[in-house]
This record gives C-alpha cells, structure tokens and sequence, in this order.
C-alpha cells in the first residue's frame, strides 16, 4: 500500500470524526469544513474503525477540544503569536480559530500538503490563506530551518501542536524531532502532543478488542510503532526540563462529567513539554 495514500486516509478518517463531533448537542467545538473534507472515504474508514473501537469519536472530540483551548491559552496566557501544526494532515484551526497577531504555521510533506490545498481550493469559504504553508520531508530536511525559511521567527516563543503523530513514528524519530524542537526553539515555547502507551504500541498482552483496533490502524497503512508509559525520561534526554501529562479519563470527567471504565482511554495521554517553565504557571 502506497503510504501517502495510507497517510492521507488515515487524515480524512480524522476528519470524518471532528465532522461528527460538531454536530453533538452541546459540542466540544465546531469544524464546519471537516464533513466536506472527509468526503465519502472518510466517514467510511470512520465507519469500520466503530466497529473496533466505538469510542473513538469521543476521544478525538477531547484531543481536538483540549488542543483547541491549549491555543487560547498559549495565545492569552503566554502571549505566543506563532502556533505551529506539526504534521497538519487536513487541521483546520488557522481557519477555525483566528486570532489577531497569531501565525498559524502548517508543516507537512510535500504531496499530503498539496493534497490538503488541492481540498481546501474547492471549499466554500474556506480562508485558505489563514494559515502559513510550509512544507518539509522529515526524513531529508530540518523542520525548524523549513520554518524559518517561511517567515517563522525562532527569537520568539511557540506553540506546537504535534497531533496524531508521535505513536506512528519510531522511538529514532520521535527523540529526533523532540530534540530539535527543544534546540531550535524559543525555550518559551510549548509543544504539546499526544502519545499512548507501551502495551498498545507493542501489542502485547491485548484484549481482543484492542488488538484489532490496533491492526486495523496499521492496514490503514500507519501501524502503531511509539509507546511510553511516561515521557518524561525521553523529554527529559531531549532537552525539555518542564513536563506535564494528563490522560483521556480526565479530559473526559472535565469535558464531559462523566468517567466510563468502558471506554478504555487509559492507553491514551496528552503531554505537554517545554524547555522553560512556562511563566503564567500551569495547572
């Protein structure tokens, strides 16, 4: 399977669910465009994946909504002008949410990226300049110089949000990335990203369910290769001296009051790293 391809579908199986989160009751947040942007490929992937792991939709609405209030924060909080989407696949927050002063920088490799602008061309409304395109082979190029080559200013501090990303990379490049992201950077910078962890990422000692969950993510064609259980050695090794992790369980008794065992979201955290401790303080 051509692993662009995979790549892209595994964006567009995202996109069905922010589409489906938007239109809850009460929703977390709403992404207008994701509906058309998933298409028909998206929802059906979405589809499939229910039949694994039924509670995925939630779990993406609490990724995308915790990420979504982390830029209001940054931006209020840490007075951060530049949010950088590390591996952006079809992220629509430049457009959903503007703020006055802030870049909004997308970083992707090239064909994913003219993949998503070819998309975002026939959208309706759709403020495609709202976001700084930047494009960058991982393997061959330096992200942070890609920045810069883009009008990215290294001087001044940073969000990144590195989102359904890190558990489909090797442990090589997740300390890579992580390490140059601590170097490169403003040390007032924050990067945020999401992982889960070992037993997952291993695929050992899984109950049915999770095993197939697991290997449907992989013929997807982005098998599950990074897990911890606590990042803060490997932060720590990259250059991060201020770490801070919460898992899905909690974002859900935030978000939504309530804690369901059944949900199993104790194999998925959210952590947040950064160089200098950030100076509003953190809860």
């Amino acid at each position: 399977m051509d692993i662009q391809s995979s790549a892209s579908k595994t964006a567009l199986m995202v996109c069905a669910y922010r589409a489906r989160a938007s239109r809850w009751p009460k929703p977390l947040f709403v992404d207008p465009w994701a509906d058309t942007l998933a298409g028909d490929d998206g929802h059906d992937i979405a589809r499939r994946l229910d039949q694994q792991f039924a509670p995925m939709e939630t779990w993406l609405a609490l990724r995308v909504a915790y990420l979504d209030r982390l830029v209001a924060q940054a931006v209020d909080r840490l007075s951060i002008r530049q949010v950088v989407i590390l591996g952006a696949g079809y992220d629509t927050r430049a457009a959903r949410l503007p703020r006055a002063g802030v870049s909004y920088f997308e970083v992707d490799h090239p064909a994913t990226q003219a993949a998503k602008r070819e998309r975002l061309g026939r959208l309706e409304g759709y403020p495609i300049d709202a976001a700084i395109y930047v494009t960058c082979n991982f393997e061959r190029e330096d992200p942070i110089e890609r920045l810069v080559a883009s009008g990215f200013d290294a001087t001044e501090p940073a969000l990144v949000i590195w989102e359904g990303v890190v558990p489909y990379l090797t442990e090589a490049a997740v300390r890579a990335t992580a390490t140059r992201l601590a170097s490169g950077l403003d040390p007032r910078s924050l990067v945020a990203f999401d992982y889960v962890g070992k037993k997952l990422a291993a695929g050992a000692n899984l109950s049915a369910k999770d095993q197939q969950t697991r290997d449907y993510v992989g013929e997807l064609g982005e098998p599950i290769q990074f897990g911890t259980d606590d990042p803060l050695p490997l932060l720590y090794d990259c250059g991060f001296r201020w770490v801070r992790s919460l898992d899905f369980n909690e974002l859900a008794l935030e978000l939504l009051g309530d804690y369901q065992r059944d949900r199993q979201f104790r194999f998925q955290h959210i952590a947040l790293a950064a160089v200098r401790t950030p100076v509003a303080g953190w809860p």
